[in-house]
């Protein structure tokens, strides 16, 4: 409570309190008792106040005094209020100013970090174009390397391609000359071959025909026929040889009887007829075929 105020109501509060103390505890209803005295005296005329009078009046001052209390109270709650609206005004003040300080503070850190998330951002930006310039970089020198390394395996397919034409056209000039050279050499061959055939024919031909004569000589020496009787006439024989030259069989073929009958007799009569020792020559005359004509024998 303000000093100003506080010293009136104590007054004002003092002096009825005072009031009404006198009030109750003086008693007005009877007159005061003579007090004996030696000395007669004249009577004092005492002022008679009625007790509602009395009552009424305190009443009053009380209800005086309760206003003036309810005024205080009033008062003071409103000083009490005043102080507690100051208070909370400048609570709020604090609380403003504690919120601004917490506001700026916010806004420097906001701004600081801002700040390093930009310079964060740009390191970053600046990293991905270095790395966008590594990569492309990297992807053009690839694609250098890899075209660098297709053309040279272009090069090398196509010098192979080359080289396998030129391997085949000389292996196929080779293969042509070794054909016409192996061509020539069994054609010299076959005419070898031919002209040995042809020698070894002759000369088998030559043997059989002198075993053939051989053969025949045999047979005249073992004929028994009158030569006269068979003038003009002569037998096919067909004599089938072993390797020893023994006679296995003899068949006549056309002719005259008597002169087959008595040629298949001095072929069995030899019983074994000179052959060929060459196995080539023997299979020739294995199966030899003769016409014998006794008047041609000398």
């Amino acid at each position: 409570m303000s000093p100003k105020l506080s010293s009136p109501l104590a007054l004002s509060f003092g002096i009825h309190i005072v009031l009404a103390v006198v009030l109750l505890w003086g008693d007005f209803s009877t007159p005061p008792k003579p007090t004996p005295s030696a000395l007669p005296m004249e009577p004092i005329q005492a002022v008679v106040i009625e007790k509602s009078k009395v009552d009424a009046q305190i009443n009053k001052i009380k209800k005086q005094m309760a206003d003036e209390a309810q005024k205080l109270k009033d008062i003071e709650n409103s000083i009490a209020a005043a102080k507690e609206k100051r208070r909370k005004e400048e609570q709020r003040i604090k609380n403003l100013e504690r919120e601004r300080k917490q506001k700026a503070q916010d806004k420097k850190a906001a701004d600081i970090a801002a700040k390093k998330a930009k310079a964060k951002a740009n390191a970053a930006e600046k990293l991905r174009k270095q790395k966008e310039l590594e990569n492309k970089q990297a992807d053009e020198a690839a694609a250098k390397a890899k075209r660098i390394k297709e053309e040279q395996a272009a090069k090398k397919a196509e010098d192979l391609r080359k080289k396998k034409v030129a391997e085949r056209k000389r292996q196929a000039e080779e293969d042509r000359e070794r054909a016409a050279s192996q061509k020539l050499l069994e054609q010299q061959m076959a005419e070898e071959m031919a002209s040995r055939q042809q020698a070894r024919r002759q000369q088998m031909m030559t043997e059989i025909g002198r075993f053939t004569a051989l053969i025949t000589q045999t047979i005249k020496r073992n004929l028994i026929t009158d030569r006269s009787t068979m003038e003009g006439k002569s037998c096919k024989l067909t004599i089938s040889l072993a390797p020893s030259g023994f006679v296995t069989n003899v068949v006549t073929g056309q002719g005259d009887r008597r002169v087959c009958e008595a040629a298949k007799t001095a072929v069995y009569k030899a019983g074994t007829l000179p052959v060929s020792k060459d196995p080539e020559i023997f299979r020739e005359m294995r199966t030899i075929s003769l016409t014998v004509a006794p008047d041609k024998f000398n």
